[in-house]
């Protein structure tokens, strides 16, 4: 079997950098957009030139940032280099993160043509104090367009981000943002709670008591209460933060993020980009975070480094088995109802489940935080194959984690 990764492709670029982020994101760079797009063609140039064999691409997603800010033919340009390196699978889930007040109609048209099918709106709130709060550079109308005009040019696989917890947020706010944005009949939601992050305005505003810390007991309420009412209107939550429409009343829904499960499931996917991080060939590394860096590496052609890295790699880390087996657990008790299952588990690593973690696994269910869960293996058959979070424990899933942090 030939291998498959998941390739994600960071757009670093912003109107304005939002008072919460702390990602690798500029604002007011927009002129160095077309050297980045032509670096970023080197680089999948680059990383795909040093296979051994054309690998399956199973997933496409460009973040940021705000990959909105770039034109269609650019992106027409980077799906050339991707096809020349990659085989993309037909059935690929290709991604774009856009923020809705950087769009038009015509817009969502060529991205169609170009071969996304699949939306990430952040939306983050449907109240203009919120945002404003936020600084967020569009309003609840520009979503209300910005759907429809997704929805026009044929797409039919739309995500929304939410955040709650904010400063000064009441329940009735957050639960009025949930429910315009239901009846917006999306496929899949986002819903993260607000971290106030070091470095970041809102975490200098914080330290100086401009603004109030969020409140965690009324930001576990909001959850608590999305989790509700998102399940009584067809979502299936498949992850401590994600909800995916479930058109079917048994079985997978075709709309949980393919790309994300790659992550979760501690399974390879390829950087590219300013500030990229990859993990692959039992390598995990980061992209150097500087832009014109990051532009002046993969326009050199000083450097060699084996796949999966590249010129513009500032870091990379060997990932022993110990490692791999943490992450694994660390990452697929993140999915609340798959879990990580002893057969896959013993499959990968050649040890069972218990073997490794018996302890930790003992003091987390004595806790009521983990459970085993059953596993259907025929139509009338099933095994408690899937050791997962118990319903109370995903509101403290970073306790349950940290037990697998050697």
């Amino acid at each position: 079997m030939k291998p498959s990764y998941a390739l994600y492709f960071h757009i670093p670029f912003c109107r304005h950098r939002c008072a919460y982020c702390d990602f690798t994101t500029y604002a007011g760079q927009d002129a160095l957009i077309p050297a980045y797009v032509d670096a970023l063609i080197n680089e999948i140039a680059f990383v795909g030139g040093n296979l051994t064999e054309k690998a399956y691409a199973k997933s496409i997603f460009f973040g940021g940032g705000t990959p909105s800010l770039m034109s269609v033919p650019q992106y027409a340009s980077i799906f050339v280099a991707i096809q020349e390196n990659f085989h993309i699978h037909p059935d690929a889930e290709i991604s774009l993160e856009v923020n809705p007040g950087t769009l038009s109609p015509n817009y969502f048209e060529g991205l169609r043509e170009v071969g996304f099918n699949r939306i990430s709106f952040g939306v983050q709130s449907a109240h203009s104090d919120e945002l404003k709060m936020l600084e967020r550079i569009h309003t609840y109308e520009d979503v209300l367009s910005a759907n429809l005009s997704a929805r026009k040019a044929g797409f039919e696989n739309l995500s929304f981000d939410l955040i709650f917890g904010l400063p000064e947020q009441t329940l009735e706010k957050w639960q009025a943002t949930v429910k315009l944005i239901v009846d917006l009949a999306p496929e899949h939601l986002s819903l993260y709670a607000l971290t106030i992050e070091d470095g970041t305005p809102f975490g200098r505003w914080a330290e100086r008591g401009m603004i109030p810390l969020p409140d965690p007991d009324l930001a576990a309420e909001m959850y608590e209460w999305a989790s509700g009412y998102l399940e009584a209107q067809g979502f299936e939550q498949y992850e401590i933060s994600n909800w995916a429409r479930n058109p079917r009343s048994k079985g997978f829904s075709p709309y949980k993020c393919q790309h994300n499960l790659q992550y979760w499931r501690n399974l390879p996917y390829l950087g590219f980009g300013t500030g990229a991080h990859g993990y692959a060939a039992g390598m995990r590394y980061a992209n150097t975070s500087s832009i014109q860096k990051y532009i002046k590496c993969l326009h050199s052609d000083s450097a060699t480094k084996d796949f999966p890295l590249s010129p513009a790699t500032r870091s990379a880390d060997e990932i022993v088995p110990t490692t791999e087996m943490n992450e694994t657990m660390m990452l697929g008790l993140r999915l609340t109802q798959e879990g990580v299952s002893k057969s896959t588990f013993r499959a990968r690593f050649g040890v069972g489940l218990e073997d490794v973690f018996a302890k930790e696994i003992d003091e987390l269910m004595k806790y009521g935080l983990l459970e085993w869960g059953q596993k259907e293996i025929s139509e009338v058959s099933k095994t408690s194959d899937i050791l997962r979070l118990t319903k109370k424990a995903r509101l403290l899933g970073n306790q349950v984690f940290r037990r697998f942090v050697s």
